[in-house]
Parts: structure tokens; sequence; C-alpha cells
């Protein structure tokens, strides 16, 4: 599971955590029963405090993404997968977080979408 943290992004660590978890569920890359890494290996990987990462875990539980089985791990459940119109919440929010740091930036929208094209770009294979 590759998840990363963008530390001089506005969204918490936790949340970018829960929201790159959620996706990957969302978008079948996580299948139902895939065992998550443990918290205090998660939070090692990624740099950030163990209490970063179970918060994170909480939250997805609440959502019914993933199910905690005490020390035997978190696990994908795969009834949590989100609908179209959560979809959408979801990026929306995104793109409030990305265009607001961009205008703190002093990025105008269209230096902002110029540069988050080039990020698409640079996801391709």
């Amino acid at each position: 599971m590759i998840l990363r943290i963008d530390v001089g992004s506005p969204v918490p660590p936790y949340e970018q955590i829960r929201a790159q978890v959620s996706t990957m569920v969302a978008n079948g890359v996580l299948p139902a029963g895939a065992r998550l890494p443990p918290i205090r290996q998660l939070a090692k990987d990624l740099g950030v405090a163990s209490g970063t990462v179970a918060r994170a875990y909480r939250e997805l539980e609440a959502e019914a993404v993933i199910v905690t089985r005490g020390h035997r791990g978190s696990y994908v459940t795969g009834t949590g997968r989100r609908t179209p119109a959560r979809r959408d919440e979801a990026l929306s929010a995104a793109a409030h977080a990305f265009a607001l740091q961009a205008r703190q930036l002093g990025a105008d929208a269209t230096r902002a979408l110029r540069v988050a094209e080039q990020a698409f770009a640079a996801l391709e294979p």
C-alpha cells in the first residue's frame, strides 16, 4: 500500500491517510479482506505519530471501510465503498483544499490548474 503525506498541505495528515485508503478501497485497489499495515508500522513508514494513523483508522472504521480485529489487525470490509455522490463530496473537499493552498501560494486559477494537470500526467504509468 502506497500512501503519501504532504506536510505542506492544509489537510491534516490523518485526513490524508483516511482519504487515500478510502479512495483505494472505493476504486478496488484495496480489495475486501486486504490487511492494512499495523498502526505503528504505517506511522513509522510515513514519518507521523502513531496517534495520527490510529485516528485515520478509527474514522475508516466509523465509515465501515475497515474493521479492526484486536491484535489480529485491520482489514478492508468491502462494505464501505463510496457512492458516486460521496466520491463527489470527497473530490470537492480535495479541490477546495487545493484551491485554498494554491491561493495561499499566490497562484491564480490558470497556473494552479496547469500545475494540477502536470501532477496528473506524472501519475500516468
